[in-house]
C-alpha cells in the first residue's frame, strides 16, 4: 500500500461521497482495502457499505454502483444498517 493510493482514495471519495450516499441501500462510504473471495487484499479502494447486496440484475440502472470511480475501484460491502449509539 502507498500513502500515494491512500490519498488519490481519499480524494476521490470526498467528491463522490455524497452522490453514492444517495444511492438506495447505501449505508456509509469509507477507505479500506478491497476483499476478494472473503479475503482481504493490498488494494486500496473505496468502501462502499450497503444494508443488504442486491443482485444487479434487481436494481435500477441509476442506482448501481460503478466497479471504479475516478481509477480508484469500489467494493461493495454489506453492513447491515449503521447506527450510532
Amino acid at each position: 500500500m502507498s500513502d500515494q493510493a491512500v490519498k488519490r482514495a481519499q480524494d476521490v471519495k470526498r467528491r463522490h461521497e455524497a452522490e453514492l450516499l444517495r444511492k438506495p441501500n447505501v449505508v456509509a462510504v469509507g477507505i479500506g482495502f478491497r476483499t476478494r473471495g472473503g479475503q482481504p487484499t493490498q488494494e486500496v479502494c473505496i468502501v462502499v457499505s450497503v444494508k443488504t447486496k442486491v443482485p444487479a440484475a434487481q436494481l435500477k440502472r441509476g442506482d448501481l454502483l460503478p466497479a471504479s470511480i475516478d481509477g480508484v475501484p469500489i467494493d461493495v460491502v454489506e453492513t447491515g444498517v449503521i447506527r450510532a449509539r
